[in-house]
């Protein structure tokens, strides 16, 4: 790739400050794959005591690094969940990134775009794009984030549980490759699901992700296409699975599913199930019955270290 171009895209990655030390767009605005203008307006939900971003109209990317000195040379993407309707930014974000800091490891906060917005065009696209770029960009710049390339995972909650399997079960390139950064690797080396959408199948799905992904009348083939426990292979990377029995949004048969056909397949997996909890329980730190699933996972990626 010549100069002229590598100044050019250092460019387009519009970088502004935010709650992190930095924020990245993932593309300009010319080339941001599977977009349409339209007159839709990205917004914070009222009435929620969490920040719930919905109708993400430029995917970004928001930075946490730990000082250097505490480093462990880990880079985590994080997909926060929201039913493939929003983003709940800080609650299964933010807050994330933050605890992850605090044990020395980079953390990475996507807002990705959702499968129904009018300014995308084939909407189950969208999520998994944004995902694939992300990590790819991380991976670009692990040098500057004090990272090695082979020690990026993904952790995701709910539906964005959904969208880290997707990015670490699926081979396809969901857009056209465009620059250097597109050359790096797309699959992460580890993925931690918090109470995640696996299956699309009904009955067993969360029905709300299910219809906002994929539409209310999908074909079997996309179902299929979707329902990641179908889709793992050898090259799945390892994998951390937390779930609560009484779940009654995502049933446990989510986890189920993919933890049997990980082990299938001989991919290293761990997964504590936990009687109570219920669902979208963050971090635990308002719910007394949630599980402490972060001691948890700082356990589990110490083998990482």
């Amino acid at each position: 790739m010549n100069k002229l171009l590598s100044t050019f895209l250092i460019f387009t990655l519009i970088i502004v400050s935010s709650y992190g030390q930095e924020t990245v767009r993932l593309w300009s605005d010319q080339d941001i794959p599977n977009f349409q203008l339209s007159d839709e307006q990205e917004f914070i939900a009222e009435d929620r005591n969490i920040l719930f971003i919905e109708k993400v109209q430029r995917p970004a990317l928001e930075i946490f690094l730990p000082s250097k000195r505490n480093s462990k040379n880990i880079g985590v993407l994080i997909l926060p969940g929201g039913g493939y309707s929003g983003v709940a930014y800080d609650w299964e974000g933010t807050d994330y990134a933050k605890w992850l800091n605090s044990i020395g490891i980079a953390a990475f906060v996507l807002k990705y775009r959702m499968p129904q917005s009018e300014s995308v065009i084939t909407s189950h696209k969208a999520p998994i794009q944004d995902a694939q770029r992300a990590i790819r960009y991380i991976r670009d710049n692990a040098k500057k984030f004090t990272i090695k390339k082979n020690k990026v995972g993904v952790l995701g909650s709910s539906a964005g549980g959904h969208l880290a399997s997707t990015l670490s079960t699926h081979e396809e390139n969901y857009y056209t490759l465009k620059d250097e950064i597109d050359l790096e690797d797309k699959r992460p080396d580890f993925q931690i699901l918090i109470y995640p959408v696996i299956s699309m199948e009904k009955g067993v799905t969360h029905m709300g992700s299910r219809n906002n992904l994929l539409g209310n009348h999908p074909e079997e083939e996309l179902i299929r296409q979707f329902s990641n426990e179908l889709h793992v292979t050898e090259n799945t990377p390892a994998s951390l699975i937390i779930h609560s029995g009484n779940d009654k949004a995502v049933p446990i048969e989510n986890s189920l599913r993919y933890y049997k056909a990980l082990l299938n397949k001989n991919v290293a997996t761990t997964m504590h199930i936990f009687p109570d909890g219920g669902h979208g329980y963050g971090l635990g730190l308002n719910n007394e019955n949630a599980p402490h699933w972060n001691s948890l996972a700082r356990n589990w990626l110490e083998q990482f270290e």
